[in-house]
C-alpha cells in the first residue's frame, strides 16, 4: 500500500500557544459529557456482569472513558476552561440490583461506541490544534479497536446476525425512471445502501427500546416516566416500519432485546442521567435519519424516515424542556452576546 507523502510547510508563526476554536471547544465539551455519563453506566454494569469476556470488554470501555476524561481535563485546565459538571458518582448507585442481563451490555457498548465514533470522526476535519488533533485520532482509533472486540463477542456468542447477504451484481447497470418509485407502478428491490441503513437503524432502535423500557421501570419522576412511555411507542413504531421494509424483501433483521431487561424497579441512575441519555440517543437517531435519507432513492422509505424524524424531534424537544425546568441542562460554550453587553 502507498503511504501519504509528507508535506513540509514553512511557517512564520512564532506563537505556539493557540487558543481553542469553537469547534474544538464544542467537541471536547460533548466528548466530556458523553464519557462522564458512560463512566457512570459502565461502573454500574461491572457490578453485576458474570461473563468473563464481557467483563473484560466493560473494563476496557471504562478504562478508555476515564482516559479520555483525564485528557480533556488536562486540556481544559491549561486553558482555564471550567470543567463541565457532566455526570458524577451522585448520578449512579452501583449497589442497585441488576437491571440488565450480561448480553445487553455488549449491545449497549456497540451503540455507545457508534455514538462516540460519530463525534470523533466529525471532529477530526474540524480541529487544528496539535494536541486536540492527536487526541481525536486516539479517540477514533481506540474506539475502533473496542468496536472490533464488541463485534467479535456479538458474533462468537451468537448475540446477533450479520447484515443480510445479497447477490453479487452480474454487470454494471444504470438506473431507470422507476428508480424512485415507492408506492405506484414497479417498485424495485432495496439496494445495498438502503438495506445497510435499515439494518443499522433497526439495530440501534432495538438497543434504544430495551434501554428506555428499563428506564421507564425505574425512573422516579412521573412526568419523565410518561415521556419515556411515549419514547417506547415511538421507538417500537420506528422498528416495525423498518422491519416491514426488510421483511417485504425476505431479508432478516436483528431481534428485540427487551427480554434482557430484568423486572427490577430500583433505579441505579439519577433521573437526570436517564433523561439526558434518552435525549441524546434520540438526537443521535435523528442524525442517522439524515445519513439514511442521503443514500435513499425510494419515496416510501423517504416518508418512513420523515415521519420518524418528526416524532423523534418532538421527543428531544420535550426532553430538553424538562431538563431546563429541572435545572439539569448544562450550557455548552457559546458565542459572545453582544446585545447583552451593549444593553448592560
Amino acid at each position: 500500500m502507498h503511504t501519504i507523502k509528507p508535506i513540509k510547510l514553512s511557517s512564520n508563526k512564532t506563537n505556539t500557544t493557540e487558543k481553542l476554536t469553537s469547534a474544538e471547544m464544542a467537541k471536547l465539551w460533548a466528548t466530556y459529557m458523553g464519557n462522564s455519563m458512560g463512566k457512570c453506566i459502565i461502573s454500574y454494569y461491572l457490578q453485576h456482569v458474570e461473563d468473563k469476556d464481557i467483563k473484560i470488554l466493560l473494563q476496557n470501555a471504562l478504562q478508555l472513558a476515564e482516559e479520555l476524561l483525564n485528557t480533556i481535563k488536562d486540556i481544559f485546565n491549561k486553558e482555564n476552561f471550567p470543567i463541565p459538571q457532566g455526570f458524577t458518582e451522585e448520578d449512579v448507585n452501583v449497589g442497585a440490583p441488576r437491571l440488565f442481563e450480561d448480553e445487553f451490555y455488549v449491545h449497549y457498548l456497540k451503540y455507545a461506541s457508534k455514538a462516540g465514533m460519530s463525534i470523533y470522526s466529525i471532529a477530526i476535519p474540524l480541529v487544528y490544534r496539535k494536541d486536540v488533533k492527536e487526541f481525536y485520532r486516539y479517540c477514533l482509533n481506540s474506539t475502533m479497536d473496542l468496536m472490533e472486540q464488541i463485534n467479535e463477542i456479538l458474533m462468537n456468542k451468537g448475540f446477533i446476525i450479520k447484515p443480510p447477504l445479497i447477490p453479487v451484481p452480474e454487470k454494471v447497470e444504470f438506473v431507470h425512471e422507476n428508480f424512485l418509485n415507492g408506492y405506484f407502478g414497479y417498485v424495485r428491490p432495496l439496494h445495498a445502501m438502503e438495506i445497510t441503513h435499515l439494518y443499522d437503524n433497526i439495530e440501534n432502535n432495538m438497543t434504544s427500546k430495551a434501554l428506555i423500557t428499563a428506564f421507564a421501570q425505574v425512573v422516579k419522576d412521573e412526568k419523565i416516566r410518561k415521556l419515556f412511555e411515549r419514547g417506547i411507542k415511538i421507538t417500537t413504531n420506528n422498528i416495525e416500519h423498518y422491519m416491514q421494509k426488510m421483511h417485504d424483501e425476505n431479508l432478516p433483521t436483528p431481534s428485540f432485546l427487551d427480554h434482557l431487561v430484568t423486572t427490577s424497579t430500583f433505579s441505579p441512575f439519577s433521573d437526570k442521567l436517564m433523561l439526558f441519555h434518552k435525549m441524546d440517543m434520540f438526537s443521535i437517531k435523528i442524525r442517522a435519519f439524515g445519513n439514511s435519507v442521503a443514500v435513499n432513492g425510494r419515496h416510501d422509505l423517504g416518508l418512513v424516515y420523515m415521519n420518524a424524524f418528526m416524532k423523534n424531534s418532538s421527543f428531544v424537544q420535550d426532553a430538553a424542556k424538562i431538563m431546563i425546568e429541572k435545572g439539569w441542562f448544562e450550557k455548552a460554550p457559546q458565542a459572545v452576546d453582544r446585545e447583552k453587553i451593549i444593553s448592560d
